[in-house]
């Protein structure tokens, strides 16, 4: 099977990846780079015909759009990790590059390896497996469901562990008819290897991006555990314990539960999307190269970091950072933040403590203009912030502020939104960026920020 093919398209580290290599090509990525740009107009067009939809039928298509992506189970032995690795390098221009980050998805990484024209290779990827026949609020007959191609995919693969998350409060609409298996590399593959020993420059450095967050797991196997809720709306205790806001969303759904009765958690593990997996940490060792191993707790904790670096960085070349482009998930332009001029400030998602996240930012600093590319995963989901939550922080600006291409009567289920944020922030007026930054500049900021370089 095409790796190409095995992969999530709508996963954060396919996003991202995406994203930064069109970046580091001179490009852009209009419509999540999912798609070559002729289409663009049409899948804006058909998008927006989903936002008329009835929310329910919405739902559907939506749904629907994911399970066409996910692979059979009788097709799972046939995806090669080598064949991953590949098709992860191939996304980048063959030169020269004086950094090469490896390791945890995250958007507020790939302005910083933006910034100093660097590649990004993720050690996690998102593989949704095609079923059927499982109530998407049973996380026991999930795990069940799960088993034999775990296996399957595992025994062919034994560089990969295999993170089997199911999550029905946020990824509710897409695992109507999916799993998503969530796998990590443990050694490092020999695409990854080799792109570095080609790829690095003489006097270049391989960072680790090393992503601290963990969450409860069930352990199937020795390279197998499953992962009930993720980092969101909902608290792990809501995943585990339930509660009011629990017993309201499932009502609100139609659910014949009113909790979650997940299997019993026997350990900690990094978290399925966001967490590293340490045992990597050997093989980059031994790679001979420069190591340095970026640190950071929780996805956001890097933001704050980057932002404060994309200022100084302005402002050395006599700049102005007046200007805030705030993303969401995987919904990110690092090409046009730089071609605007914007400091970029990432979050992880559209709901917990992401609007906490950049209120704590707009306390500490002005910016005349504010813009932010919201994702729309289209679930009234625990947790989520509301537009007017949105609109009232991006209103901070001082004298420009917006939420782009989004209309807020059709969020969280406003799927154009996804292909016209991207269109309204190519109309910003451009400004000349800075020449590209240098890994002792990033270094003399990151090691004062709340990170460990």
């Amino acid at each position: 099977m095409r790796a190409g093919r095995a992969v999530a398209s709508f996963d954060s580290a396919t996003g991202m990846l995406r994203a930064l290599s069109a970046c580091l090509a001179g490009q852009d990525a209009p419509a999540l780079g999912a798609t070559p740009r002729s289409a663009v107009p049409a899948i804006s067009a058909l998008l927006g015909a989903v936002n008329r939809l009835p929310p329910s039928l919405a739902d559907r298509v939506y749904a629907a759009s994911g399970v066409s992506e996910a692979v059979p189970p009788d097709r799972l032995a046939d995806i090669d990790a080598d064949d991953l690795a590949e098709w992860v390098v191939d996304h980048y221009p063959r030169r020269r590059y004086p950094v090469i980050f490896i390791g945890s998805s995250n958007g507020a990484l790939m302005h910083l390896a933006a910034a100093l024209d660097a590649p990004w290779l993720p050690q996690t990827l998102l593989i949704p497996v095609r079923r059927g026949g499982v109530d998407r609020d049973d996380p026991s007959a999930e795990l069940e469901a799960g088993r034999r191609p775990g296996w399957e995919l595992l025994r062919t693969n034994p560089e990969l562990v295999l993170h089997h998350m199911h999550d029905p409060n946020q990824d509710r609409l897409m695992i109507a008819g999916m799993s998503y298996f969530r796998v990590k590399w443990r050694r490092l593959p020999v695409a990854y290897r080799r792109f570095v020993r080609e790829h690095l420059a003489p006097d270049g450095v391989v960072v680790s991006a090393e992503c601290g967050l963990n969450w409860p797991v069930t352990r199937i196997d020795d390279r197998h555990v499953f992962q009930f809720g993720a980092l969101g709306g909902a608290d792990e205790q809501e995943y585990f314990t339930g509660g009011q806001r629990v017993r309201e969303f499932l009502r609100r759904y139609g659910s014949e539960h009113r909790s979650w009765s997940p299997p019993t958690s026997d350990e900690r593990s990094p978290e399925a999307e966001w967490g590293f997996e340490p045992q990597l940490l050997d093989d980059l060792d031994a790679l001979g190269f420069s190591l340095r191993r970026l640190r950071f707790g929780h996805p956001e904790d890097l933001s704050p970091a980057v932002a404060a670096l994309h200022r100084d960085w302005f402002a050395a070349h006599g700049l102005p950072a007046d200007r805030l482009l705030v993303e969401t998930f995987l919904l990110m332009e690092p090409h046009w933040a730089l071609r605007t001029g914007s400091v970029p400030f990432w979050l992880a998602f559209n709901a917990g403590h992401s609007p906490e996240a950049l209120r704590e930012h707009l306390d500490a600093v002005d910016y005349d203009e504010i813009r932010m590319m919201l994702f729309s995963h289209g679930t009234e989901s625990i947790g989520l912030a509301p537009m007017q939550t949105w609109q009232d922080l991006v209103g901070r600006a001082r004298r420009f502020g917006t939420v782009l291409g989004a209309d807020p009567q059709a969020y969280p289920r406003d799927f154009a939104g996804l292909v016209r944020a991207h269109r309204e922030l190519t109309r910003v007026s451009p400004r000349t960026p800075p020449p590209a930054m240098s890994f002792q500049e990033a270094e003399s900021v990151l090691r004062g920020a709340d990170v460990r370089l």
